[in-house]
């Protein structure tokens, strides 16, 4: 199976100068759990529901003030579209994450791939084992 085939489609995206009450609201509309920051057309990191409390609420005297980079992951950790699953799982492993941005030959983002949508597209063992190694390091 392709990553393409097991991904959400569509995803969005947000500026690094983008409020971070924005992304908040952002999140909660589309009911989802991070936003990959882009900046001249390129990812460059990635703001999760955490990335908010820990770094933003809890770090910050007036969280209103700030935006995607102030509290962003530095980096991307992606996968391509053509690629198959098992590779895009196997990242997901190793670097202990649990979304994936997905791209396509021209470096444009055209999905996620979430541990929701590997659940409903591998056997319930292949997706235990995945879940188990994302979530080793909160045990």
């Amino acid at each position: 199976m392709k990553v393409m085939e097991a991904m959400h489609k569509g995803a969005e995206w947000v500026s690094p100068e983008t409020p971070l009450t924005q992304i908040a609201q952002m999140m909660r509309n589309l009911d989802i759990g991070c936003l990959p920051v882009g900046k001249n057309d390129r990812l460059v990191g990635m703001v999760t529901d955490r990335d908010i409390i820990c770094r933003g609420l809890a770090d910050s005297s007036n969280p209103s003030k700030l935006t995607a980079e102030s509290v962003m992951t530095k980096g991307i950790v992606y996968c391509k579209a053509e690629e198959d699953l098992e590779d895009a799982l196997r990242i997901m492993e190793e670097k202990q994450i649990r979304r994936l941005p997905v791209i396509d030959d021209n470096k444009r983002m055209v999905g996620m791939l979430s541990i929701g949508d590997i659940s409903h597209s591998v056997p319930r063992d292949l997706s235990g084992e995945v879940i188990s190694a994302v979530s080793a390091h909160h045990q």
